[in-house]
């Protein structure tokens, strides 16, 4: 597998960049060999940059796994900018994907300890299907989400429940989905880490330049928040207008995909293409590694991007958008009370926030010692030593059989599963899901659902904007928390967003 063994070079130091990564001496930690697989751009450099934050005596391979949402080499040179010397040499060359059925041989044959399983949830949950099933003696398996996670959603924990262990990044999001799992008969199994983006920068050690000047106002641009076209049309005029009235800076609309490449979220209106013909020219579009745009930003903009994180956690300036409310639809319902929401007049007035203090411990910066991620990974390695790591039951109650598990691996893998038994369950499986998609919609126009619930736009100066025109009563009466288990059918929808 890509990925680094145990060198052997003269000093001792080799690929681990002075980590330890030698057989243990009397009372140091066992070494560990552990597997990362990851596919789309958000979960690549989750999933690599977890592991880049694991135990000096884990030694760590990575692998991308072919999909129709892989991550294409540029994005992953992108997810991969930063990492330890385990695994810095990947955002040179970064790992050539390979099928399932590949990977699932090769950690049937040589099995590591552990393998991280940063995978969308279709995916995630074939891999780990497929190796309960077909690695004897199989190696502890630890999954997460990256970014944002809160509120909790059951497609989440629906698609990971079998494995041994999910990493969060709040004691809010461990909360919140503990109680989820509960409700729904899934035992909880979350552990927490610090998001690894959201932490002050390291120097960068190969860097020879001084300090880049700072005139970015970076917006961090979401795939699928806003969704509509309109909404999105207006952040572009709003960040136009930035650009208008602060000439000094460089207003940059910061996508995380260019043409043809995919990402975790499908996005249907690129923020490229809404750009006016008469754009100022300090309103740029650029993509990269969002550690080199923070490195020249006074500010970070968003509506929701975990990237706000990332410049809390380095003390640039931040806003999170909530022209458009807050609500779990907009994933921003856990800035509420953070200092950082704000409005389109405070971007354009180019008035930004600082995290509160008070907000931070159960948000995304409690401290590092408060982790416990890898210690309960390295006990869950020591009972699958001693023959006693036992199997979680999964969250899907009816398997359905063969045919069943060929349709599962038809939805997560499309055109990349190309068995006979998967055209097979296409072809019996596609008009049943079409079928149920029709009696959903004839439901909803019986009983219509729920709208969002919503709050109202909050801005820095210290008001209320009321820009949500009439909402339904009691629309504001509750944000937060977790779904509600009696959506689970619509929740799990395949194609409407990762899980």
């Amino acid at each position: 597998m890509t990925g680094n063994a145990l060198d052997a070079t003269g000093d001792g130091r080799g690929a681990t960049g002075g980590r330890e990564a030698r057989l243990p001496s009397a009372g140091s930690p066992r070494v560990r060999r552990v597997v990362g697989l990851v596919d789309t751009d958000s979960f690549a450099k989750w999933g690599a940059h977890l592991l880049a934050a694991a135990p000096a005596h884990w030694v760590l391979e990575l692998v991308t796994v072919a999909t129709p949402r892989s991550a294409s080499p540029a994005q992953l040179r992108s997810a991969f900018r930063g990492l330890d010397g385990r695994l810095a040499h990947l955002a040179a060359t970064p790992p050539e994907p390979l099928d399932v059925d590949a990977i699932v041989e090769r950690l049937r044959t040589d099995p590591p300890d552990a393998v991280l399983v940063s995978l969308i949830g279709p995916v995630a949950e074939l891999v780990i299907e497929e190796v309960h099933r077909r690695v004897p003696r199989r190696p502890v398996l630890v999954t997460g989400l990256p970014g944002i996670s809160y509120p909790a959603k059951w497609k989440g924990v629906f698609f990971r429940a079998r494995a041994d262990l999910f990493v969060l990044h709040s004691h809010r999001e461990v909360r919140a989905y503990e109680e989820l799992a509960a409700e729904g008969g899934v035992e909880p199994h979350f552990a927490l880490a610090t998001l690894p983006f959201a932490r002050p920068a390291a120097p960068d050690a190969g860097s020879t330049v001084g300090s880049p000047t700072r005139d970015a106002v970076v917006f961090a641009a979401q795939p699928s928040v806003p969704a509509e076209r309109a909404d999105r049309e207006r952040v572009v005029g709003w960040l136009a207008e930035t650009a208008r009235r602060h000439p000094e800076w460089r207003v940059v609309i910061k996508v995380r995909a260019g043409a043809g490449e995919h990402q975790t979220h499908r996005e249907q209106d690129p923020y490229p293409d809404l750009v006016p013909a008469d754009a100022p020219a300090n309103l740029v579009v650029e993509s990269g590694p969002m550690s080199v745009h923070l490195d020249r930003a006074v500010a970070l903009v968003t509506i929701s991007s975990t990237a706000v994180l990332e410049a809390a956690a380095r003390g640039i300036p931040a806003l999170t958008l909530t022209d458009f409310g807050i609500g779990r639809h907009l994933i921003n319902e856990v800035f509420v009370g953070s200092g950082l929401e704000g409005d389109a007049i405070d971007l354009v007035d180019g008035r930004f926030g600082t995290v509160r203090p008070a907000w931070m411990h159960d948000n995304h910066f409690h401290p590092e010692s408060e982790n416990d991620w890898a210690e309960r990974a390295e006990r869950l390695m020591a009972s699958r030593d001693a023959g006693v790591l036992r199997d979680r039951p999964a969250a899907r109650r009816s398997r359905g059989g063969v045919l069943r598990r060929a349709w599962e691996r038809k939805n997560a893998l499309g055109p990349d599963d190309r068995s006979v038994l998967g055209a097979v369950a296409l072809a019996i499986g596609a008009p049943v899901r079409a079928l149920k998609r029709v009696l959903r919609q004839g439901r909803r126009l019986l009983r219509p659902a729920e709208p969002p619930v919503l709050l109202a736009p909050t801005s820095q100066r210290g008001e209320v904007p009321d820009r949500l025109g009439d909402r339904p009563p009691g629309a504001a009466s509750r944000v937060g928390g977790s779904d509600r288990l009696g959506d689970r059918e619509e929740q799990l929808v395949p194609g409407r967003d990762a899980g």
